[in-house]
C-alpha cells in the first residue's frame, strides 16, 4: 500500500522542480526538466535507496533537486525550500485601518430614523395601552367587585390567622422543632428564650392594638361621614379581597396573551444549519465544529431575532434559501417566520437570518400608509408593504415600469390598487386605467381616470390595444418635444418634477394600467400589436415620464411577450406555479439564485411576493390592502384635489378620449398623402419633413429613423434607394416603396381590390 508520506515527498520533489527559473539551477547550469519529471514514478525506490547501504555513496554529487538554499533534514538529506517559505509575511492592515474599517452601528435605531415608523410605533403603543386600560375596566364593576366582595370573609380569616401564627411566633416553630429531633440542646434553648421573649412583647401590641381597631370599625360604622364610610368599606373589601385570593386564580385576567417564542440562540442556529444537507456544515458539525460563523452577536430586530453569518467555502446564500423549509423545520418554527437573506454590503457567504416571532401571513390586513394623506409626489416612492422584519417598503415609480404576476386569488389586484392609488394621489398624474377582467376592480378609481375601461370583450380589449397605440405615439411626441428643451432645464434627457410641473409643455407624468394583461396580448387580432406597442413604450418611454403597470395570472411566452418581461425593471411575483412562471416574472435565473415565489403558500400567503428592482436585492413584501371602500375614499379625495386644481381630463369629464395622447392621425394615410403616386420610392428624411410640415403638432422633429421605427410594426421595411440630394448629388440612403404603404392600408382596412 501506497505511504501518505510518500505523496508528502514527491510534492517536495515538485516544489524543487518548480523553484528553478525555466529549468536552471541557482548555479545558472541547465536542468534535465524530463529526468526530473521521471522521479515522479520512482519516488518508493528512491526512499528505500537512501536507507540501502549498498549503493555507492554519491554526496559530493549533485543533485538535481537541490540547490544552494536547502534545508538539512534530521537524516542529514537535503530538503528544498518551498517557495511560500520565501515571501515575507504580511502583517495586515494596522490597527488604525481596522478601525476606519470597522462598521459601526447605529446610534439612533433605523425606526426612530423613520417618521412613518416612528409614528406608526407610537400608534401601536398607545392603541395597547388603551386597549389594556377598557378591557380592566368594563370587567372592574361586572367581574373584579364581586370576586373581591366573594373573598372578603376568607381574607379577613387568612387576615386573622396571620396575626395569631405572628403573636405566637409560629414561624420559629419548625427551627425549635428541628434543634430539639436533633438534640441540638444549645441551639434549642436559644431558639426557645427567643420565642419567650417574642411573644411577650408581641402579645402586649396585639393586646393594646385590638381595642383600638375595635374602636375604629364602631366610629366607622355609626360615627363616621357616608362618604368615609364608602371609603373603608371599600378598601376594606380590597384588602380582605386580595388577602382570600387563592394562589392558582388571580382576581384580572390579562388583557393582551403574548406569543412565547423560543429565544434564538448559536447552538440552535448551529443544530438547524446542519440538518438542511449542506455537506461542508454538516460534516464540520459531525466533527466537533460549528460548521458556520457567527460575525456578530444574535440580536433582537424587530419582531424576531438576526442572525449574521459567515458560510462555510462555496456555500451561497442561495443555497440556503434554497432549503428554506428545511431551516424551518430544524429551527422548529412556521416557515413564514424563517427568512434567509443576503447582505448586499458583503460577499456572497454572508447571510443574515431573521427569525419572526410569528408567520408573516398572520401579520394581518398591512395598512397602506397614504390612507389618510391628502396627496402625494409620485417622484417620490410609492409605499407598498412591509417585509417580515416589519419595515416599510416602497416602490419607485417614475422611469420604471413594473410588472405584477400570480396565480388567481393571490393577491395581485390588491398591489395595482396600491400603485394606482398612489398615482392618483398626485394631481399631476394623468391616469390610464384597462381592467381587462371585467369584475370592476378598479371602478372606484374611474372618477379620476384620462381613459378607462373595465371588461373582457373584444371592445374593452381592443379600447386596451388602442391606448398602447396612443401610448405609442405619445412617446414618440415626447421624444421630439424633450429633445428640444433647454439643457438647463433638461440636463439629463428626462423627465423631473420641474418639467412636469410646466404644464404648457404636456410632459406630465402618464402612468398605464393594464390588470389581467394576458388577455389583451392572447388576443388574435390585437394581441401581437398590442405587445409591440407595449415594449416600445417600456423600452423608450421610461424616461419621458410614461409608466407601464401590467400584471398577469398567466406568465408564459404566448401571454406575456419576452420583449416585455425581459425589459420591465421593477416586478413583483406573489405565489406563482412552476420555476418557469417564476423567471418569466422575476427575471432569468431567479428561481436558480433562491428567489422562488413557488415557496409560498396558497391562500394562506396571499399578499406575500417577492419584490425585485425596487431594492438592491429581492426582498418578500407583505402588500398593503385597500379594500372597496378605502380605494372609493382614496378615489373621491384624489377627485376633490384634481378638480381644485383643474386637472381632471378626458373619461373623468365625460369626454371622448380617443385621441387622448394627441391630435388623431393615420400614420399610413398621412405618408400615402404625403408621398404621391407618381414618387414610387422615396427616402424617409424627406418623408420625416414631409410630415412634419403636414401635421407639426404631431410629427414635429421626426427623422428619418423616426419614420423606419414608426413604420416597422406595420411590416414595412426601408431598403438602400438611389436618389439626388437637393444639390444635385447622386447617392443612396434608406428609404421605403409607395406600393407597400398601399398594401399595408389595404390589408388593414380589408379592401384588398385597393392594393
Amino acid at each position: 500500500m501506497k505511504h501518505p508520506d510518500d505523496d508528502h515527498e514527491l510534492f517536495h520533489r515538485l516544489e524543487a522542480e518548480m523553484s528553478t527559473t525555466h529549468g536552471l539551477t541557482s548555479s545558472g547550469e541547465l536542468v534535465d526538466l524530463d529526468k526530473a519529471r521521471s522521479a515522479r514514478t520512482e519516488s518508493t525506490d528512491l526512499a528505500s535507496d537512501a536507507s540501502s547501504d549498498s549503493r555507492p555513496d554519491r554526496s559530493g554529487d549533485p543533485k538535481p533537486t537541490e540547490s544552494a538554499d536547502s534545508e538539512p533534514t534530521e537524516s542529514g538529506a537535503a530538503r528544498p525550500t518551498l517557495v511560500d517559505s520565501r515571501v515575507p509575511t504580511v502583517s495586515g492592515p494596522g490597527l488604525l485601518d481596522r478601525i476606519k474599517g470597522s462598521k459601526r452601528l447605529d446610534v439612533i435605531p433605523a425606526w426612530m430614523k423613520s417618521t412613518a415608523e416612528f409614528k406608526e410605533g407610537l400608534a401601536w403603543l398607545a392603541g395597547h395601552a388603551w386597549h389594556t386600560v377598557a378591557f380592566h375596566a368594563v370587567r372592574v364593576p361586572f367581574l373584579y367587585l364581586p370576586k373581591l366582595i366573594w373573598r372578603s370573609p376568607r381574607g379577613l380569616a387568612n387576615t386573622l390567622g396571620k396575626v395569631g401564627r405572628w403573636t405566637m411566633d409560629a414561624e420559629g416553630e419548625a427551627l425549635r422543632q428541628h434543634a430539639a429531633t436533633h438534640e441540638q440542646i444549645e441551639e434549642y434553648l436559644k431558639l426557645s428564650r427567643q420565642r419567650d421573649r417574642r411573644v411577650r412583647l408581641r402579645s402586649w401590641v396585639t393586646a393594646l392594638s385590638m381595642p383600638l381597631l375595635l374602636a375604629l370599625a364602631i366610629f366607622l360604622a355609626f360615627g363616621a361621614a357616608p362618604m368615609t364610610q364608602a371609603i373603608a368599606v371599600f378598601l376594606a373589601v380590597v384588602g380582605f379581597g386580595l388577602a382570600g385570593a387563592p394562589a392558582d386564580a388571580p382576581l384580572a385576567t390579562r388583557a393582551v396573551i403574548k406569543t412565547e417564542v423560543q429565544k434564538l440562540t448559536s447552538d440552535i442556529v448551529v443544530k438547524a444549519m446542519a440538518s438542511i444537507g449542506i455537506g461542508q456544515i454538516a460534516s464540520a458539525v459531525a466533527k466537533g465544529q460549528d460548521g458556520i460563523k457567527f460575525v456578530s452577536p444574535i440580536t433582537r430586530e424587530g419582531p424576531g431575532w438576526r442572525a449574521d453569518i459567515d458560510l462555510p467555502l462555496g456555500v451561497t446564500v442561495a443555497d440556503v434559501a434554497d432549503r428554506r423549509a428545511r431551516l424551518a423545520s430544524g429551527l422548529r418554527r412556521p416557515l413564514g417566520c424563517v427568512w434567509p437573506d443576503a447582505d448586499p454590503n458583503e460577499h456572497e457567504g454572508r447571510l443574515i437570518l431573521w427569525v419572526g416571532d410569528r408567520d408573516l401571513s398572520k401579520t394581518g390586513i398591512v395598512k397602506w400608509q397614504l390612507t389618510n394623506a391628502r396627496r402625494h409626489d409620485i417622484f417620490k416612492r410609492n409605499p407598498f408593504g412591509i417585509d417580515p422584519r416589519g419595515r416599510a417598503q416602497s416602490v419607485p415609480m417614475i422611469q420604471h415600469n413594473i410588472l405584477i404576476g400570480s396565480l388567481p386569488g393571490q393577491g395581485k389586484t390588491a398591489s395595482v390598487r396600491v400603485l394606482a392609488c398612489g398615482a392618483a394621489l398626485d394631481p399631476s398624474v394623468e391616469l390610464w386605467l384597462h381592467e381587462n377582467k371585467g369584475t370592476g376592480d378598479l371602478d372606484e378609481l374611474e372618477c379620476v381616470s384620462h381613459r378607462f375601461v373595465s371588461g373582457i370583450d373584444d371592445d374593452s380589449i381592443r379600447y386596451a390595444a388602442d391606448s398602447l397605440k396612443l401610448l405609442r405615439a405619445e412617446v414618440m411626441r415626447r421624444a421630439a418635444a424633450i429633445k428640444k428643451l433647454p439643457r438647463d432645464l433638461c440636463p439629463d434627457k428626462r423627465i423631473t418634477r420641474q418639467i412636469a410641473d410646466k404644464r404648457s409643455l404636456k410632459l406630465w407624468p402618464l402612468v398605464g394600467v393594464f390588470d389581467e394583461c394576458q388577455n389583451l396580448f392572447a388576443h388574435p387580432k390585437y394581441g401581437k400589436q398590442a405587445g409591440e406597442d407595449a415594449e416600445f413604450i417600456i423600452k423608450l418611454g421610461r424616461a419621458l415620464g410614461v409608466i407601464l403597470v401590467l400584471a398577469t395570472q398567466r406568465p408564459d411566452k404566448d401571454s406575456l411577450p419576452t420583449g416585455i418581461s425581459g425589459n420591465v425593471s421593477i416586478r413583483f411575483a406573489l405565489k406563482v406555479a412552476g420555476q418557469v412562471e417564476n423567471d418569466m416574472i422575476l427575471g432569468t435565473s431567479a428561481y436558480k439564485n433562491g428567489v422562488r415565489a413557488t415557496s409560498f403558500r396558497p391562500e394562506i400567503d396571499a399578499g406575500n411576493g417577492y419584490l425585485a428592482g425596487a431594492t438592491a436585492l429581492p426582498v418578500v413584501v407583505r402588500t398593503a390592502y385597500l379594500d372597496d371602500n378605502a380605494t372609493h375614499t382614496i378615489a373621491q379625495r384624489a377627485h376633490a384635489l384634481r378638480k381644485a386644481e383643474g386637472m381632471l381630463s378626458g373619461h373623468a369629464l365625460g369626454e371622448d378620449t380617443g385621441a387622448a395622447a394627441g391630435p388623431s392621425y393615420d400614420l399610413l394615410a398621412d405618408v400615402a398623402a404625403v408621398v404621391p403616386v407618381s414618387e414610387e420610392r422615396v427616402w424617409n428624411e424627406r418623408i420625416a419633413a414631409r410630415l412634419a410640415e403636414l401635421r407639426p403638432e404631431v410629427y414635429g422633429g421626426w427623422k428619418g429613423e423616426n419614420v423606419t421605427s414608426a413604420l416597422k410594426p406595420h411590416g414595412i421595411k426601408t431598403t438602400g434607394i438611389a436618389g439626388t440630394t437637393d444639390d444635385g448629388q447622386r447617392t443612396t440612403r434608406r428609404g421605403i416603396v409607395r406600393a407597400d404603404i398601399v398594401t399595408a392600408i389595404a390589408e388593414r382596412d380589408g379592401n384588398w381590390g385597393a392594393a
